[in-house]
């Protein structure tokens, strides 16, 4: 089912105010003598059928009933994280900003609960080009909001929201995407450093390509001596079928089979090691580890 820019953001604005998440960090994880927790930015509000649509009904019925999403509309959290070292303070993506979604946008309400503005951001580190990923870059005036922070992004990423073309190939319900990520990229474009797969972009933090949701996504190894922790963006979108049928194509990513192939291998490796990881989408702040069952996955929160 393809849906268009207009039925996305009508169904945000249907959604009360009131419903929007805490202003706050809401998860945190140490990591050797250093910190990394999410601080929301609010959520979403998207028609069930965005994410849904390709999906086997009849087998996907009884999956939705279990996780309660048997409504027209599903609201997951955004949970940005942020890494403190005493040196760095490390921001992956932005938010959506104030054009996105009526019910995001907080980043700035959160970071101010810790104490913090965004002129304290030292790095920020993005996992892919989606407006509630980086259409937080620029304030309410259309100004830069993180002025004082390096950025990083994929080049793969960086080249497939640069090129002119994207606009008119990613297809009409995401072309307001592709001209939002170009405006601000132009922003950062002499501020920016690009980097490939398994770069260490900085000490103790390395890229790890995750693609499929965006053909450039990339996810991040942040380790600390012997602790380590996967930020993975929305490599793993949701908490329901995006671990229980992770083989299973969702509307929401852009080449499907491929990001259908990354979400199995990611899985299998968080299982496997037992990683505690960040998924910007998930509940409960976001922070969580995977476990096996049966033939797939289930979310089990906290560090």
């Amino acid at each position: 089912m393809k849906l268009s820019r207009r039925q996305v953001l009508h169904g945000a604005a249907a959604a009360p105010l009131a419903a929007a998440l805490p202003r706050f960090a809401v998860a945190e994880l140490a990591l050797g003598g250093a910190t990394l927790r999410t601080v929301s930015d609010g959520h979403l509000t998207l028609p069930a059928e965005f994410i849904f649509g390709p999906m086997p009904q009849d087998a996907l019925a009884p999956l939705r009933a279990e996780f309660g999403l048997t409504g027209p509309q599903l609201t997951p959290e955004c949970n940005l994280a942020l890494f403190e070292d005493g040196e760095t303070r490390v921001l992956f993506d932005v938010g959506s900003g104030p054009d996105f979604m009526p019910s995001a946008g907080t980043i700035t309400d959160s970071l101010a609960a810790l104490g913090l503005s965004p002129e304290d951001i030292t790095h920020v580190a993005f996992t892919h080009a989606h407006p509630d990923h980086i259409w937080g870059l620029l304030d309410d005036f259309g100004d830069p909001l993180f002025t004082q922070a390096q950025y990083f992004m994929g080049r793969r990423e960086w080249d497939y929201w640069w090129n002119p073309e994207t606009v008119t190939t990613i297809g009409e319900a995401r072309a307001a995407f592709a001209v939002g990520a170009r405006r601000r990229m132009e922003v950062i474009e002499n501020s920016v450093t690009l980097f490939d797969d398994g770069a260490e972009i900085l000490p103790g933090i390395a890229a790890m390509a995750s693609f499929g949701h965006t053909p450039g996504h990339m996810s991040f190894e942040v380790r600390q001596g012997s602790d380590a922790a996967l930020v993975i963006g929305d490599a793993i979108g949701n908490h329901h079928v995006a671990f229980r049928q992770p083989d299973w194509e969702s509307g929401s990513d852009q080449d499907g089979a491929t990001a259908a192939a990354t979400r199995t291998a990611l899985l299998d490796r968080l299982a496997t090691e037992q990683m505690p990881f960040v998924g910007f989408h998930l509940p409960n702040g976001g922070i969580g580890r995977a476990a096996r069952d049966g033939a797939g996955y289930r979310f089990i929160p906290g560090g």
